[in-house]
């Protein structure tokens, strides 16, 4: 079984948002289950750990909700247009598969900014997304592959965390 500390790839992302001179951050989140809760929870932490070193605390606002699924259509964009409308979101960390269309969507409208997900989704809208948090799942396949050739698997569970390759940013 392997496991991510997505918590530490969603810091750097509300980290490096703040720190890029965005002060109005959303994050929509696919469903409540725990990787995206573990997101999330990173990302506020980054995003505070970020306004209390530059001393605006008092400057950074924050949304926060969850789709209650894992794409985007019609009503989730809508609701993304009013963070990036009347409410003046300037970017959201989309987190939950394929919900990233309805940021992506409503971002394009006002040239908003969106963070992806689970991998470097920079291709999917490059004019939109500023970064990714990314689990890297490729780094565990490989290492468990290696293990399987070489003969050294072992049962439990591994975590993957920045030591190990399994959390980054894009």
């Amino acid at each position: 079984c392997c496991t991510y500390q997505e918590e530490l790839s969603g810091f750097m992302a509300g980290y490096a948002a703040v720190m890029l001179g965005y002060r109005h951050l959303g994050f929509l989140g696919g469903m409540s289950v725990p990787a995206v809760n573990r997101y999330g929870y990173g990302y506020v932490q980054g995003a505070d750990a970020a306004a209390k070193e530059l001393g605006i605390t008092d400057e950074v606002e924050l949304e926060y909700v969850c789709g209650g699924q894992f794409y985007g259509d019609a009503d989730i964009t809508a609701y993304m247009d009013t963070w990036y409308g009347s409410k003046g979101v300037e970017v959201v960390f989309a987190c939950g598969g394929g919900i990233y269309t309805s940021a992506a969507e409503a971002a394009a409208k006002v040239d908003g900014k969106v963070i992806g997900v689970d991998s470097d989704q920079s291709s999917l809208a490059p004019d939109n997304i500023i970064t990714s948090a990314m689990k890297r799942v490729d780094n565990a396949c490989y290492d468990i592959s290696k293990e399987v050739l070489e003969g050294t698997l072992t049962n439990g569970v591994k975590t993957y965390d920045l030591t190990s390759g399994g959390v980054d940013i894009a």
